[in-house]
């Protein structure tokens, strides 16, 4: 869905040192992404509207608070995001 180029892009990062650790992130945010969207099938949130956004915002929020996250209001921003593709229930 994403590479780990444009997600450096999207960072603005641009050496090679945090390429592991971003590929993590990515994959996390794909998963936090889909959980919100009450979903195990990856065309979901790639066929969302949003989908994309939501998971290169994750992944940045993620990289950028990695000492002092607050979950709460990420996952608050990602149901914002996700609401108009997002099942009533698992």
């Amino acid at each position: 869905m994403i590479t780990v180029d444009e997600m450096k892009q999207y960072l603005r990062v641009d050496y090679p040192d945090d390429d592991s650790l971003i590929q993590y992130l990515i994959n996390s945010a794909i998963q936090i992404c889909l959980d919100i969207l009450r979903t195990d099938d990856k065309s979901v949130l790639q066929s969302s509207q949003n989908g994309k956004a939501a998971v290169l915002f994750t992944t940045a929020y993620l990289y950028e608070h990695r000492q002092e996250a607050d979950h709460h209001a990420l996952m608050i921003t990602l149901r914002s995001l996700l609401q108009g593709s997002r099942k009533t229930e698992f």
